[in-house]
């Protein structure tokens, strides 16, 4: 397996070496580096989603769930909800995935998460040209795909489709459909 060497530094190397508490999520936005407690409803929509995309990828390609990602930015460090990596795409000298690996970025908004989800993550992952990023939202109970992307950080195409229907992820050359009837709503933990 050949690697790949990354020209960009990693936002990822200022944790270099850095022993970080468990039980919260971390990426790095805007320069700096913000921890959130993981909650339950992103956890449990991962758990009823990436089971789902595993089986109907087939071996073509591989499902991630908060795993980190060099993106070309030493600004930004996202490690996504759930990523889906393309068939064949190999690891940079670092050992990790970079962005143009990427066939699809799923986020699971939670309140502390909002803005990121629906404005920086939508402008850095559309800049870096990843072709579907999905967010799904708990407390509207709808998940939102984005297609097109453009370099100015836009997508061309937004789509909503409500939890119950079928959410359906148009990759490279194939189509991954997963049942949203399971994800949780807000109200469902109250």
């Amino acid at each position: 397996m050949a690697t790949i060497t990354m020209d960009t530094p990693s936002a990822w190397d200022v944790l270099d070496g850095v022993n970080l508490p468990g039980g919260y999520r971390v990426e790095i936005t805007a320069g700096k580096i913000i921890m959130t407690p993981q909650g339950e409803h992103p956890w449990r929509v991962v758990f009823a989603a990436a089971p789902q995309i595993k089986q109907r990828l087939a071996g073509q390609g591989t499902v991630l769930s908060r795993v980190m990602i060099d993106f070309p930015s030493d600004q930004y460090g996202y490690a996504p909800d759930l990523a889906i990596v393309a068939p064949g795409a190999e690891r940079n000298s670092r050992g990790r995935f970079e962005w143009h690996s990427l066939e699809a970025v799923i986020e699971v908004v939670s309140k502390s998460s909002r803005d990121d989800d629906f404005a920086k993550k939508v402008h850095l992952y559309a800049e870096c040209g990843i072709p579907v990023y999905v967010v799904i939202d708990p407390e509207d109970v709808v998940c939102t795909i984005h297609r097109g992307p453009t370099r100015t950080g836009s997508y061309e195409d937004a789509t909503e489709i409500p939890f119950g229907q079928d959410l359906v992820l148009p990759l490279q050359g194939r189509d991954i459909t997963i049942a949203t009837d399971s994800f949780p709503k807000a109200g469902d933990l109250d």
